[in-house]
């Protein structure tokens, strides 16, 4: 259903390049883009998750600038798509809201740039949003990917936008675009 899925960038827990659990940073552009992506595949919200309160107060000036100061009435497209921002300190949180919202768990999909147990394409993802009665969430994760605790608690991974590729490194904001357009398309 296509009214029911929601986006979440996840700056913690991630892994670092030696593999350790680390936060990563939150930036401006990950904030904008990724709203301005969702809003226009008709997300229902986009959260951007991080627990570091010097992080979360990054977030909250930028939003509180564009929904509710001056960014507002200087570009109302702008405002609109950051209007489906929430922050949240954890998934676990996120998770909470979505039940709460929707009335059940949702549907868990991540995405990767290696392929993992329980990888479905992007057609299959396509299908599974369209025939299940549940909200879905597509973590995005930030740094040198997700652990093994929160790919867990995924019900799939959705291959790779690249595998074949010599060079797969996107930008989490390209490849949010790419993916909510594989899964969504001109559905919306």
């Amino acid at each position: 259903m296509l009214n029911k899925i929601y986006t979440a960038l996840i700056h913690y827990p991630v892994l670092g390049r030696d593999g350790r659990i680390i936060t990563t940073a939150v930036t401006n552009l990950d904030i904008h883009d990724i709203a301005r992506s969702s809003r226009t595949y008709n997300i229902k919200k986009y959260y951007v998750v991080t627990h570091l309160p010097a992080q979360q107060d990054i977030v909250r000036r930028v939003l509180g600038y564009w929904t509710e100061g001056f960014g507002k009435t200087y570009n109302p497209s702008r405002s609109d798509a950051l209007s489906i921002v929430e922050l949240m300190p954890y998934i676990e949180d996120v998770l909470e809201e979505i039940e709460r919202t929707e009335g059940q768990k949702p549907l868990i999909m991540f995405t990767s740039a290696k392929r993992r147990p329980n990888t479905v394409t992007f057609q299959q993802g396509r299908e599974i949003i369209l025939t299940t009665q549940k909200p879905v969430l597509l973590l995005f994760g930030t740094g040198w990917g997700m652990p093994k605790e929160l790919e867990n608690m995924c019900d799939y991974s959705l291959e790779p936008i690249r595998a074949q590729s010599e060079f797969n490194h996107l930008s989490v904001r390209a490849a949010v675009a790419i993916v909510l357009d594989r899964l969504i398309g001109e559905s919306v």
